[in-house]
């Protein structure tokens, strides 16, 4: 019994903290030990009741054993108001034999009865363990999930991070290809000789010509007329 005590306790005493570290799977690896502890307090149970039982047996064997010592005291105290010393010390006799097992039996009640009350206070304590490792397996595994959620968001903003960099490369990329295509539209300005500047001072001089012209047709006409 005090081996069993010993496991439980160094059991129920266990980090799960640390359990949950070395784990690959801390949901299935918290409820397998969890449900060892109720295995194992289950056991520690059966060993109370048989201590308690036992507890029992004697008190009730001590109790008539002091009955008998009782009896044994009313015969003789009968037999010496009928003046029959003899059996009053016959009933004397077997009173001291009663009252030697009873002397025997006392001690060894108590120990038995001081064992049962620690193994009952023991078995609460290690009940109130089992409840505290329950609550403790709920907030790790909550505490697990939330981790696992954190994960996931941080690859999915992982992700997201991944794509608007990707984004961004893709906008230099157009940018550069938009540079580009001015370059080319400037290269082929160029190659034909002519660039918006050139082509407006020829438009004007174009414009110049036929003012010249015009104004020599009517200077002709007005010497002819």
């Amino acid at each position: 019994m005090a081996g069993l005590f010993t496991r439980l306790n160094d059991i129920f005493n266990a980090n799960l903290n640390d359990l949950i570290d070395k784990m690959e799977d801390p949901e299935r690896m918290i409820k397998q030990v969890i449900r060892e502890m109720e295995e194992n307090l289950a056991q520690a149970k059966e060993g109370v009741i048989d201590a308690i039982a036992a507890e029992k047996q004697l008190a009730k064997e001590l109790k008539q054993q002091q009955d008998l010592s009782k009896t044994w005291m009313k015969k003789a105290e009968t037999a010496l108001k009928s003046e029959r010393e003899d059996l009053a010390r016959s009933a004397l006799q077997r009173k001291k034999e009663i009252d030697s097992i009873i002397d025997n039996l006392e001690p060894a009640w108590q120990r038995a009865k001081d064992t049962s009350t620690r193994l009952r206070q023991q078995l609460q304590t290690l009940e109130t363990r089992l409840e505290e490792a329950r609550h403790k397996r709920t907030a790790l595994l909550a505490r697990q999930q939330a981790i696992e959620a954190q994960q996931q968001m941080d690859k999915t903003l992982h992700k997201v991070n991944t794509g608007l960099d990707a984004q961004t490369r893709f906008d230099r990329m157009e940018n550069k290809v938009t540079a580009l295509e001015s370059r080319l539209e400037a290269e082929n300005e160029l190659s034909q000789g002519t660039t918006p500047l050139d082509q407006a001072l020829a438009d004007l001089e174009a414009e110049q010509n036929v003012d010249d012209e015009l104004a020599a047709l009517r200077k002709k006409m007005q010497q002819d007329s």
